[in-house]
Parts: structure tokens; C-alpha cells; sequence
């Protein structure tokens, strides 16, 4: 399926390029390793598909297409490096108590995270 030209969106729906996984695992990475108690997710601000994953939701679907393509001795490793990841995420983040409400941000539990600018009860 191609993206539409104004959809900036990396994710399942646009397959895995050469090099994805390393991408987004490196910016999954440099996103935890931010300094502060809790982090925010921003959106991307570029069509490019490398710099949509500065929305570490969008990184985090890449990873999540490659667990369910992969062949298993690779998929076991790579969920391994994930698992940890997760975990921090989960901890340095908070939940969106309007998720539910925002139809764009569907997908896993890491779309349903507060990014940047978004309201704090």
C-alpha cells in the first residue's frame, strides 16, 4: 500500500526499509536516554520516513512489524533488545487519559502515551 504524500506517518502499513530496525532502535534509544523523570512523545515534523521515527510511536511500529516478519531465532533476539525499551518507556511516560478520544492515535500502547504540548490533568 503507498502512503499518501501528505501522511507523514511511518508504520506497519508502509513496510520495512533497508536499515529500519537499526533506525529505529537508534532512536528509540536516544529518545530514553533524555534527560528527566518523565518524557513526552513529539510528533515528526518530516514526510522522510528515517525522520518520522523522532515520534518514538512511529520507531516503536517499525519494530513491532519487523517481531511479527521476522524469522524466529531473529524476532526472539530483537524482542529482547525491545523488552527493555518498553519498560522504560512505559516508566518515563504517562498515559494519555484521552486516547480513547484522539482516533489518530490508534495502534499499540505506545500511541496512547502524552506527547508534547498535549493537556496534563
Amino acid at each position: 500500500m503507498e502512503r499518501e504524500h501528505d501522511d507523514c506517518r511511518a508504520g506497519p502499513r508502509d513496510g520495512l526499509w533497508d536499515g529500519a530496525v537499526e533506525a529505529a532502535l537508534r532512536y528509540y534509544r536516544a529518545f530514553l536516554r533524555r534527560p528527566g523523570r518523565h518524557l513526552d512523545l513529539c510528533f515528526e515534523v518530516s514526510c522522510h520516513p528515517e525522520s518520522s521515527l523522532v515520534n518514538v510511536a512511529n520507531a516503536r511500529d517499525i519494530l513491532e512489524e519487523a517481531l511479527h516478519v521476522l524469522p524466529l531465532p531473529a524476532r526472539a533476539e530483537l524482542g529482547r533488545l525491545v523488552a527493555p525499551l518498553d519498560a522504560g518507556l512505559r516508566r518515563r511516560t504517562l498515559p494519555d487519559p484521552h486516547a480513547c478520544r484522539r482516533f489518530w492515535r490508534g495502534g499499540g500502547w505506545w500511541h496512547r502515551r502524552l506527547y508534547d504540548g498535549d493537556f496534563r490533568w
